[in-house]
């Protein structure tokens, strides 16, 4: 009984490990992504690349293995703000997220 007992416990830590490192790696892609497409979408608004803000951070989302939760652009101080989902994590009961601003200062 012993060792069934301990070998459950080792398998419900290892279990444990591999959610804890899911969360932290989709937490991190789903940065990485939010930082680039609020990027790709600021310079769309100042002129640098053609298309539609929003659209444009969709793409950017869309390589990076997440998904674009919401997208604000305004035009007026030249920013986006975007929140991303990483599509990663498969054990965890939630998807990781990120958001993202990018433009002049406020």
């Amino acid at each position: 009984m012993l060792t069934v007992g301990i070998a459950l416990g080792t398998i419900v830590l290892i279990t444990a490990l591999l959610a804890l490192t899911q969360a932290t790696v989709g937490a991190a892609r789903a940065g990485v992504a939010a930082d680039l497409a609020a990027l790709a979408g600021a310079d769309t608004i100042r002129g640098l690349r053609a298309g539609d803000p929003c659209s444009v951070a969709e793409d950017v989302v869309a390589r990076n293995g997440g998904d674009l939760a919401s997208c604000a652009p305004d035009v007026g101080s030249r920013s986006v703000t975007v929140e991303v989902r990483s599509r990663g994590g498969g054990l965890l009961p939630w998807a990781p997220s990120a958001s993202a601003r990018a433009g002049p200062p406020r």
